[in-house]
């Protein structure tokens, strides 16, 4: 089982590429279903921050809730069960790193299924898929 993991944060140029290849699992342009978030801490000068489901071994936000909809990933991190999900934003206000973004258009969680997808479209190597031992 591999997970995604963040190799050197200092790399990262910020051109978000690696969220625009997340969002394409939808089907979709742009950024804004993305599971991965780069954000800036000043941009080029002072660098940036990469937001992703770092897979906990006992997800905090699968605990919170309430209706199950959140399951255990082989690997660590969960997997979102979409009809059950009703919403209440538990899981993304408990998430310690912030890694859960949010679908306003359907008031679900987008959550890292750590699939790799992303890693082929990062051309300075600050993320890869490892093996989880």
């Amino acid at each position: 089982m591999k997970r995604l993991s963040v190799v050197d944060v200092n790399l990262c140029v910020g051109c978000q590429c690696c969220m625009m290849a997340c969002n394409r699992r939808f089907g979709e342009g742009g950024i804004a279903e993305s599971a991965i978030q780069i954000k800036s801490i000043g941009g080029v000068e002072r660098g940036f921050i990469v937001m992703v489901c770092r897979a906990c071994k006992d997800p905090p936000c699968m605990k919170v809730c309430p209706t199950n909809a959140l399951t255990k990933r082989p690997g660590g991190g969960v997997i979102l069960n979409h009809s059950k999900c009703i919403g209440c934003k538990r899981c993304a206000e408990t998430c310690i790193i912030d890694a859960i973004s949010w679908d306003e258009s359907v008031e679900k969680p987008v959550i890292c299924v750590h699939c790799g997808y992303c890693t082929d479209y990062c051309e300075y190597d600050v993320i890869k898929m490892e093996e989880v031992k």
